[in-house]
């Protein structure tokens, strides 16, 4: 394995660590949201970023086009995801400093994700 191997397979790596980190912060913001809420945005906040984790697993075992279609679900739920923390926030479900953190901790994949994508 040469060295821009490595970077890439440590960066794709890094990516399923960072979605799982965000998974660990989400998930008491969810538990902080009404119970009628909870059970429908909440529901799919969490749902997706189960998602992303499964997809990140897939994309990084294929190797061929398959892989840069499994790259743009990623990038699509994430998006997804990034709308639904927002309507949290704006229904006041979570606060605007867990916003931030949050909406940071996305950006921050989704740069990771294009560079990704790149490669």
């Amino acid at each position: 394995m040469n060295d821009y191997t490595k970077i890439i397979f440590s960066q794709k790596l890094l990516v399923y660590q960072k979605v799982y980190d965000l998974l660990l912060l989400v998930y008491p913001l969810i538990n902080k949201i009404p119970k009628f809420h909870k059970q429908v945005l909440g529901k799919y906040i969490l749902e997706i970023g189960i998602y992303l984790l499964i997809l990140i697993v897939k994309a990084n075992k294929e190797r061929s086009l398959a892989r840069r279609d499994l790259q743009q679900e990623i990038s699509d739920n994430l998006d997804y995801l990034r709308i639904l923390i927002r309507l949290a926030k704006d229904l006041r479900f979570i606060s605007v400093k867990n916003y931030l953190t949050v909406a940071e901790k996305i950006n921050e994949i989704g740069r990771m994700l294009s560079s990704w994508m790149k490669a």
